[in-house]
């Protein structure tokens, strides 16, 4: 991407979510807001389920000027470990779903910047994990059973889309918005993501700290 008299401009940050909520609670907040500010991102609602989200991010990165984009997921999520709650976070090493697993980059930066962001929310790393549809009950054992701490149904396709074409900065952070003690079904949802979704409003300064990590000269 180019800048004023022709000099290269900072890569460009590519935040994509699934859902118009969570499009929202990125739109009402924090620095750089849409394409083209200074110092900004592009915000891309790809539509839920891990195809539209490999498409729509396929979409987007053939775009001029994204060919080096950093890509980062969002959103909500489900938790797997119990003891989790409604607007804690996740912060993905890796993301895992039957197409591979991709590795993030800058997760424990990641981590401490959102800390910063959200005194007093719980931040949790570890695998994240795809599916293609809402898991409940006896499914998220399984799947805690193979290392995941939490499940959502567009990070990892969202960063295979990303990585296939050769090596980017990528990352997926979530909010929790229910967890094994907390399901969607039960009474507590909306208390619930009412909070995941004031957690989710705060998260873009700490997205841009990470950014901007990544483009400073390695020594």
């Amino acid at each position: 991407m180019a800048a004023a008299g022709g000099a290269p401009g900072p890569d460009p940050l590519l935040v994509a979510c699934a859902l118009r909520i969570e499009q929202a609670a990125l739109r009402s907040t924090g620095p750089g807001r849409g394409r083209g500010s200074a110092g900004g991102h592009t915000l891309l609602r790809t539509g839920m389920g891990p195809s539209a989200a490999e498409r729509a991010v396929g979409r987007a990165l053939d775009r001029p000027g994204m060919e080096r984009a950093a890509v980062l997921a969002t959103g909500f999520c489900a938790g797997l470990v119990p003891g989790m709650h409604p607007g804690d976070l996740v912060v993905a090493e890796q993301t895992r779903d039957p197409q591979g697993n991709v590795t993030c980059t800058g997760s424990a930066l990641l981590a401490d910047a959102l800390a910063r962001a959200t005194p007093g929310r719980t931040v949790h790393t570890g695998v994240l994990t795809g599916s293609d549809h809402v898991v409940r009950g006896q499914e998220r054992a399984q799947l805690r059973a193979t290392g995941a701490i939490a499940v959502d149904m567009e990070s990892a396709a969202t960063l295979w889309a990303a990585t296939r074409g050769g090596g980017r900065p990528v990352a997926a952070v979530r909010v929790i918005v229910d967890a094994p003690e907390h399901e969607l079904v039960r009474i507590g949802t909306v208390r619930g993501g009412i909070s995941a979704f004031r957690v989710l409003r705060a998260l873009l300064p700490a997205f841009h700290e990470w950014h901007r990590s990544l483009l400073l000269p390695r020594r």
